[in-house]
């Protein structure tokens, strides 16, 4: 596989030349990874809608500053300065909050409606960074399987793809091989060998999206071994296609 336009050079690309389509881009990334923002915001106890306008306040504070020349790929996962910037941009906003308490001028977001003991402090704990990357993981999966379903789509195979995908990671019901054969009208053989394909496509499928958000190849797989490993603690697995 080629190594894919990865998300460092994308932002890269949006910091030096500030082109409309790669400011679409930048924008679409940031909504691709709303969710994990927005569920760590709300472990600290924000409540809604705060936790929403923080998260699009983020989100616009990424695409607006400079803040990507700065970065350096070589330094870490790109989920992992995405935290690290989220984790600064609370902290910014505890600093704002107090000086609102001084009397400052009047802060759009208000956070009155808070607990006193929310933690907006520029530490972030284990537990902390391990909730985000497992919700990273889970966003990673879920924009897999949306692409494999779009796949199934493109082929008029809706149909299949919807009895198939109980075999997939965090399906609904259970449903044995041999209800599934009956499902589409094939063997059991064929059916065992439909699955068999589908697994494989979508750890493929994950490993591009994985790619998408490291700085070199050799990372992919050490990253999809650890995504592997905390999507575990949420009892859901891709990788049972080999």
């Amino acid at each position: 596989m080629d190594f894919p336009t990865t998300h460092w050079s994308l932002l890269a690309q949006a910091t030096l030349n500030g082109s409309i389509p790669s400011r679409r881009a930048l924008e679409a990334l940031c909504g691709s990874y709303w969710v994990p923002v927005y569920r760590f915001i709300r472990s600290r106890r924000v409540p809604d809608p705060d936790a929403q306008d923080l998260t699009q306040e983020f989100m616009l504070h990424l695409i607006q500053k400079s803040l990507f020349s700065r970065a350096d790929p070589l330094r870490g996962k790109f989920r992992s300065f995405l935290l690290g910037a989220l984790v600064r941009f609370l902290a910014d906003v505890a600093d704002k909050r107090q000086a609102l308490k001084r009397g400052g001028d009047r802060r759009h977001v208000s956070l009155d409606t808070a607990e006193p003991e929310v933690g907006w402090h520029s530490v972030c704990t284990p537990d902390e960074a391990r909730s985000f990357d497992r919700n990273w993981a889970l966003r990673i999966l879920e924009s897999a399987l949306q692409r494999l379903h779009s796949e199934y789509s493109e082929q008029h195979r809706d149909d299949a793809f919807l009895t198939l995908e109980r075999f997939l990671p965090g399906a609904g019901p259970l449903v044995t091989y041999e209800e599934a054969a009956r499902e589409l009208g094939i063997s059991l053989a064929a059916l065992k060998s439909e699955v068999h394909r589908l697994r494989r496509r979508l750890r493929a499928l994950v490993r591009e999206e994985v790619a998408q958000t490291v700085s070199a190849p050799h990372e992919i797989e050490p990253e999809m071994a650890y995504l592997q490993q905390v999507l575990a603690d949420a009892s859901v697995s891709y990788d049972n296609g080999q």
